[in-house]
């Protein structure tokens, strides 16, 4: 295939993926705060509807949308120095993230329906696993995965910068996941996740000021800082 009909092709399968992680943050808002998936899954009420898609369908398909943007952006390329290690990178990240969400999703149900105010032993270790533990796991896999596919994006550059339709399609999608960044910064008590948000701004920042047109690198810096710049506007001004 000719070098401009690969870059294009790459650069639809990039903005098909990218709309994918958009309805996941879609679906993720709509299973977390209606109430259509509130009912129980089994009679013995071992989890919500909820928190199992939460945990176990659409995580997946957010992985499978990140490993997908890793692999189009290497399609057809020699590998080069560093992917290995970007490859491990992502994979602990992937273990993580499920960790986390596994050990959240449990404890948050646990958390709502039958710990109060007052907390016996129990209850405090649930308390701890849904509102510390698994946020950290969650984050540290987060930023991994993150970081993989950002890293791997100047290690195959785009022979077809982001210019044309291509730029509103990269900035719609990325403000529909930065409105998820925004609403996770401003809603929740603030924690390990501003930090990893800002550290994954800088990178995007940083790799984008090197190569201002790579369609990812645009997706990435707007996710990131419209989250920060939205959150902030909203805490010290609204």
């Amino acid at each position: 295939m000719p070098i401009a009909a690969d870059a294009a092709v790459r650069i639809r399968r990039i903005h098909t993926l990218l709309s994918v992680q958009s309805l996941v943050v879609v679906l993720l808002s709509i299973n977390r705060l209606s109430g259509i998936t509130t009912g129980y899954v089994a009679p013995n009420q071992f989890l919500r509807w909820t928190d199992l898609l939460n945990m176990l369908v659409l995580p997946v398909v957010s992985v499978l949308v990140a490993m997908g943007l890793r692999e189009v952006t290497r399609s057809g390329a020699t590998r080069r120095s560093g992917d290995r290690a970007l490859s491990v990178v992502f994979v602990v990240g992937v273990y993580l993230l499920g960790a986390g969400y596994g050990s959240h999703e449990v404890t948050n149900y646990l958390h709502s329906r039958f710990c109060g105010a007052d907390l016996d032993q129990m209850c405090a270790i649930i308390v701890y696993q849904d509102d510390e533990f698994s946020h950290w796991v969650f984050f540290s896999g987060f930023l991994l995965i993150n970081l993989a596919v950002l890293l791997t994006v100047p290690l195959y550059p785009t022979t077809r910068p982001a210019v044309g339709w291509h730029v509103p399609a990269l900035l719609g999608n990325g403000i529909v996941f930065g409105l998820a960044v925004f609403a996770n910064l401003s809603f929740e008590p603030i924690g390990l996740d501003l930090y990893v948000v800002a550290a994954l701004a800088v990178a995007a920042l940083a790799l984008w000021w090197r190569r201002r047109r790579e369609p990812l690198l645009v997706y990435y810096l707007v996710v990131y800082w419209f989250g920060l710049l939205s959150t902030a506007v909203y805490t010290h001004v609204v």
